[in-house]
Order: C-alpha cells, then structure tokens, then sequence
C-alpha cells in the first residue's frame, strides 16, 4: 500500500490568517508514532505560523503554540482536530486585535 492523501485545505480565516490541513494514511506508522497517520495542521497569520500540530520521522506527534514546542497525546483524528481548532481559537482570542 502506497501513503494516501485523505486530506488537503487551506480555509481562508480573514485577510491576514488561514488554516492549512494535510492528512495522510501511511501503510506503517512513522517512527516515533503509534499509528499510520502523517499529518501538518498549521494557523498562519501575519506571515508566521502561530499554531502548528505535526508528526515527523522520529520526532513523533507534537504541536507548536508560538514558540512552545510540546508532545502531543494523539488519540484520534477527531480529537487531533478539536485540540488544534482548539488552539487555534485560543490564539485568536489572545492575539488578534479588536476595535473595540
């Protein structure tokens, strides 16, 4: 079995941020993870990626919350999804500027 794309966005957030989803179903696990999925959730605004989760060869499941790099519990997909949406949502509140 050959890796297979399960999914590819990029969604539009304002005119100054987006989200990028890469998902990919591997035939084995990478070294360093437990499961067969290779994924790159990354929130990019203003030119820097604020929010990324990410697994790579030997480095295992982790994310990056600004400048915070930290081991990440996958479990599911799903989950891996709300967490990041999670961050992502955390960040924004935190970061973005209102006019208020």
């Amino acid at each position: 079995m050959k890796a297979k794309l399960l999914l590819k966005s990029r969604e539009v957030l304002s005119e100054t941020a987006f989200v990028e989803r890469v998902l990919w179903l591997l035939p084995e696990p990478l070294p360093g993870s437990a499961h067969r999925l290779k994924y790159r959730l990354a929130f990019v605004t203003d030119g820097v990626c604020a929010v990324r989760y990410d697994n790579e060869r030997g480095k295992g499941d982790h994310s990056h919350v600004g400048n915070v790099e930290t081991a990440y519990p996958f479990s599911t997909p799903e989950a891996l999804l709300k967490d990041f949406w999670r961050d992502v949502a955390q960040w924004r509140q935190d970061h973005e500027h209102r006019d208020d």
